[in-house]
């Protein structure tokens, strides 16, 4: 399962309060496309399926569909705020080749 730094998930839980609804989970997944074969989907999903991964990382709800999980095994969402950006991103040890925006990966 993907893990979740305390910086990413400071911003989740900051995010879903300004959403309004801090009973939504985070969902990460894997879809086909970006240049490389892969990319990376990240949204908040009030719509939690039976099949899907679900677990908590420092009380941030995180759930991941069977096909995703396989791929995502072993990752580490982060979230940085510096001088170069501010954003989250996936270190994913599953990823051979990653495309030149970092968004896709195969």
């Amino acid at each position: 399962m993907i893990s979740v730094t305390d910086s990413a998930a400071n911003k989740v839980k900051q995010l879903l309060e300004a959403e309004g609804d801090t009973e939504m989970a985070l969902r990460v997944a894997v879809r086909p496309g970006g240049c490389s074969g892969f990319s990376y989907e990240m949204y908040f999903d009030g719509d939690i399926n039976g099949d899907d991964i679900k677990h908590d990382v420092d009380g941030v709800r995180v759930v991941t569909d069977p096909g995703s999980a396989k791929l995502l095994n072993g990752a580490v969402l982060d979230y940085k705020d510096g001088l170069q950006g501010a954003g989250f991103a996936i270190n994913n040890p599953n990823a051979q080749r990653t495309c030149g925006c970092g968004q896709s990966f195969s």
